[in-house]
């Protein structure tokens, strides 16, 4: 596969739904989506009818994904009992109810730095990209795992395919990563993501932009992207992302 040496990036302050009306049908492989969860955070957060609203992008982003394209959409159970609040079961439903999407992974963010789920089934699903988001064996379980002559000793060397249960610390108030948003999330969870359902020359969507990561993932695994988010200081998160990369 051609890696273009070039690509292309909008980061724009828009409304999400502004935004995705100007985009062409079916031009969109991977949509990373982590919407606000309508819990008064700020005035972004706040919607009086949050499902209502959410309808109106998830059929516009149906709309603009590729066939083969994917959605990934962030959120929790956490706040069912938040009057108004828009929890991920919600939005699953209206999509099943809705949509022709399909549910195909659930994806287990376990961070060992904070809150995190205990136990859950490990599940794959074919069409991810696993190769480009392995976790190598060290050495001592390779020399172990080379004397079962049922493996594959190239795949043993590839390491093993991640299950659905992601543990990824939360950064920490300190860390490097952080330019000033809220509810930032950490770069090694968004290149996998990016590296798993999309390739290079793509184009990715984050509409929800928020820390701008997405657009920094984007122009270091060679995809091309739009980002926008109605938060005037999104600008400043995605040029602090950029001179980072």
């Amino acid at each position: 596969m051609d890696i273009p040496e070039v690509t292309k990036h909008v980061v724009t302050v828009s409304d999400c739904c502004n935004l995705l009306s100007q985009l062409p049908d079916e031009s969109i492989q991977l949509i990373i989506c982590d919407p606000p969860y309508n819990i008064m955070l700020a005035d972004w957060d706040n919607h009086e009818n949050y499902i209502e609203w959410a309808s109106t992008w998830l059929q516009e982003a149906e709309r603009v994904l590729q066939p083969t394209g994917n959605i990934v959409i962030f959120g929790g159970l956490q706040y069912q009992g938040e009057a108004g609040s828009g929890d991920l079961l919600s939005i699953i439903q209206h999509i099943r109810e809705k949509s022709n999407m399909l549910l195909a992974n659930l994806i287990i963010w376990n961070y060992p730095n904070g809150m995190s789920a205990k136990q859950f089934f490990a599940n794959r699903h074919e069409e991810f990209d696993l190769d480009s988001v392995r976790e190598p064996y060290d050495e001592e379980t390779k020399k172990i795992y080379r004397k079962d002559k049922r493996l594959n000793p190239e795949t043993l060397e590839k390491g093993r395919n991640p299950t659905n249960v992601w543990q990824i610390c939360r950064l920490n108030g300190n860390s490097l990563e952080r330019v000033g948003h809220p509810t930032q999330k950490p770069r090694s969870i968004i290149k996998r993501l990016v590296r798993s359902l999309s390739y290079p020359g793509s184009t990715l969507l984050d509409f929800f932009g928020g820390s701008g990561i997405t657009t920094r993932v984007a122009i270091e695994e060679r995809r091309h992207s739009g980002s926008c988010d109605t938060d005037p200081a999104f600008l400043g998160y995605a040029s602090q992302q950029i001179k980072k990369y």
